[in-house]
Parts: structure tokens; C-alpha cells; sequence
């Protein structure tokens, strides 16, 4: 039943991969059985992809790659356009911007940003939330999350301010260990060079008060050097262009940076909220 049904709703992506595999595996003289064993994967397997039954997974993409891929990079490429696919809806528009930025100016005020996320953290994250998701769905959005990191990894990876609430790193997301864990990367993260770490503790400006009421925001710098706001309210997705307006949300995120504690003592904070430190 599962197989038919992923038949229907096969999407584009997991068609043209379909066509690719079955197409590169005929011109390499292998049997379905023959790519598997090369893969590490069974016979079905590969009839599930290649019949769309069963959409190839992260990792078999890239063994397809470096055994029939020919140095075509299809499925490299389809990596990333199949990971798009698995977002929520709101956010596909967003994720490609995202996975190829220059730069990253990054504001949130209730959990921790999903860039920044564990896997443990943001599958309590996700299962916990509403409307309720079927197992499956919750795994499929933990990895499609997760994999949202290579940013950090990438070649020439993206620069990134990352300004989070106080509040934040005291809300307990799953069990204790999760969030000891969920700190303790974020720690890790602080110390990349490419990355910066502001925290907004709970009493900055004169009396709590700060720039930052209005909510979260992502500042983003494209690869063509274009800047935008991406706003995600109550899964809602909002896509700012307009030069006025993405200004006035800079300036907003310089100032609430300039009331955040330093790097190294919000990096000092995580760590002794992980117990890193006494």
C-alpha cells in the first residue's frame, strides 16, 4: 500500500531520479542486483527507486553517485533538490537561499534556530508540536533539518551572526540530557570561526528592555550579494526584498547585537548552563 501510494505522490525530483537511475544503470551493463550489491543495498531497493515505490534516501544518492553517477553530479544535485521537497511548504522557497548564503544574521526569541539544531532537540522540537505528525513524517523533518548544517561544512562556508534570547537556553526542549546536549553544540558552534554567538541575556538594555520585541529574523546575503529578511511567523513564511525595508530590520539586528553580551561571554554563559563550567 505504502509503495502505491508513494507512486501517486511521487514529485518530480524523485521521478527524474527514478529515470537517472534506471537510465545509468542500463548504460553500465548492471542489473538491479548488481547496482545493489554495489551500493550496499538490496535488488528491491533499487526497483523501489527506480519505480518510485520507494524514494532513494540521502545516502543512497550519494552512493548512486560514485558508482553510476559518471561524473555528471546529477545526483549530487538532487540531493539537495530532494531535501527541499521534505521541508514544510513555507519553507522551500526559503531553503536554497539559505543553503547557498554568503551571509547569515540570525535572531530567535523562542527556541533554538533550527540551524543550530541536535537531533534529539529538534525531534522533540517537531514531535511535540501541532498539528500532531505520524512518526515517519517526524523523522523525515529531523533529518531535512538537520541537514540544513552543511552550510557550516561547505567548501567556502557562510559566514554567521547568530544573536538568541537568554530565555532560549533556560526553556527545557525533551529531557534534560537532550537540552545539556542541545547547549553543549551550540557551544561547539560558538567556536567555529565562521560562526558568531551573541546571547541576549534577560536583563539587557537599562531595564529588560531590548530591540528585539518584534520577534525573530533571518538577514540574508545571497550568493548574487542580494539582501533579504526571511520571517517565519506561525508557519507562516514571509520573503523580504524591499531595500527600505530590509535596512530598517539591519539596523534593528545591529542593536540588539550592541545589547547582547560579547561573544566570549555568551559562549562562557552556554557552557556553564551545559555544565561546562562551575
Amino acid at each position: 500500500m505504502a509503495g502505491r501510494e508513494n507512486k501517486e505522490k511521487a514529485t518530480g525530483t524523485a521521478q527524474l531520479i527514478a529515470y537517472m537511475t534506471r537510465t545509468l544503470r542500463n548504460a553500465h551493463g548492471l542489473t538491479q542486483e548488481e547496482l545493489g550489491k554495489l551500493c550496499g543495498y538490496s535488488a528491491a531497493a533499487i526497483s523501489g527507486v527506480e519505480t518510485c515505490a520507494q524514494p532513494a534516501s540521502d545516502e543512497m544518492l550519494v552512493k548512486l553517485e560514485s558508482t553510476i553517477g559518471r561524473d555528471l553530479g546529477f545526483f549530487q544535485e538532487s540531493r539537495i533538490h530532494a531535501r527541499i521537497e521534505k521541508y514544510p511548504v513555507q519553507f522551500r522557497e526559503y531553503a536554497p537561499l539559505e543553503a547557498s548564503a554568503v551571509n547569515l544574521s540570525i535572531y530567535s526569541t523562542l527556541v533554538v534556530h533550527g540551524l543550530f539544531q541536535t537531533e534529539e532537540y529538534a525531534r522533540a522540537l517537531i514531535a511535540g508540536g501541532f498539528p500532531i505528525l505520524p512518526d515517519e513524517r517526524v523523522e523525515e523533518l529531523v533529518k531535512a533539518r538537520t541537514a540544513r548544517q552543511a552550510i557550516l561544512d561547505r567548501e567556502s562556508p557562510a559566514v554567521i551572526e547568530y544573536v538568541v534570547e537568554e530565555s532560549v537556553l533556560l526553556r527545557q526542549i525533551g529531557t534534560r540530557e537532550v537540552m545539556k546536549g542541545q547547549l553543549r553544540f551550540l557551544a561547539d558552534c560558538a567556536k567555529r570561526r565562521n560562526v558568531t554567538i551573541y546571547v541576549l541575556s534577560l536583563t539587557a538594555g537599562d531595564e529588560g528592555e531590548h530591540a528585539g520585541v518584534y520577534g525573530d529574523m533571518t538577514l540574508v546575503e545571497t550568493a548574487e550579494h542580494e539582501h533579504l529578511v526571511y520571517l517565519e511567523p506561525q508557519n507562516e513564511s514571509i520573503l523580504i526584498s524591499n531595500p527600505a525595508a530590509v535596512s530598517a530590520y539591519a539596523q534593528r539586528y545591529a542593536r540588539m547585537r550592541a545589547q547582547a553580551l560579547v561573544p566570549r561571554e555568551s559562549l562562557g554563559l552556554i557552557e556553564r548552563l551545559a555544565g561546562e563550567q562551575p
